[in-house]
């Protein structure tokens, strides 16, 4: 999945439901004081924002895993430009440069389902986080459809689109995270579920940021024809409350040691 698009574009498109889900996902690791902690995946930032609140700059190193496959140096240029105190580097979760047992933590928030290989990717985390050390992730609930996107891909189904969802993405569904955590060596697995609520004044607040093409929702928006694009918005209408409104989106969540 390609995410070469500025940083902006997918502030306002998932950067929102991102920044309520960070606190959650540092709570399930667990950390303490003096921990240092690697954030694979860190897009322009949202949890290693929440890791330098709680850690300080130099405990924290972050990682986009993309770029091996689609560079994001979009991103890479926003997360350093933000957090000039810490260590960010082009690299994907399957290939982590950094050596075995530096970290005391690993954290991957949304990214679990865009790698390459999974097991792998968690595999590499695992590599470079010490003995007893915690890796934690979170995956939207594509398969429940309990998602900042769901309403998106209910309406292009009911409207005959051929467009392929996310709900077949690694760990999007009930249990899937914990197998591939399970899967990859990790002990003592637990699951826990996150939740972002995020309020919209208006109808146009929440369909606007499709069309910056961030993800598969954004990419496949932007692949519609103009008439497809105004039935699919009349659809939306239809299927969300009045606003003003509120939307809860839910993401599992797994955490396993070293």
């Amino acid at each position: 999945m390609s995410f070469a698009l500025p940083a902006e574009a997918y502030d306002r498109f998932m950067g929102v439901h991102s920044r309520q889900l960070a606190p959650q996902l540092v709570d399930l690791a667990r950390l303490a004081s003096g921990d240092r902690a690697l954030d694979v995946g860190c897009g322009p930032g949202a949890l290693t924002t929440e890791l330098v609140t709680r850690l300080g700059a130099g405990s924290v190193a972050a990682v986009d895993p993309v770029v091996a496959v689609d560079p994001s140096e979009s991103f890479v240029v926003a997360a350093r430009a933000r957090h000039t105190g810490v260590d960010v580097r082009r690299a994907s979760a399957e290939g982590l440069p950094y050596a075995d047992r530096v970290f005391d933590a690993a954290l991957a928030q949304l990214v679990v389902h865009f790698m390459t290989d999974p097991v792998a990717g968690l595999r590499e985390m695992a590599r470079v986080t010490r003995g007893e050390g915690a890796i934690v992730a979170s995956v939207w609930d594509h398969a429940g459809e309990r998602t900042p996107v769901s309403t998106f891909w209910r309406a292009a189904r009911d409207l005959g689109l051929t467009t392929r969802d996310e709900s077949a993405l690694a760990g999007a569904r009930r249990g899937h995270l914990v197998e591939l955590f399970k899967g990859s060596g990790l002990r003592h697995v637990e699951d826990a579920v996150l939740v972002a609520r995020v309020k919209y004044s208006s109808f146009d607040e929440w369909w606007k940021p499709f069309s910056h093409g961030v993800g598969p929702a954004g990419a496949a928006y932007l692949a519609l024809t103009p008439d497809q694009k105004g039935h699919l918005r009349e659809r939306w209408k239809a299927l969300l409350p009045p606003a003003p409104f509120e939307l809860a989106s839910f993401a599992w969540a797994a955490r396993g040691m070293v």
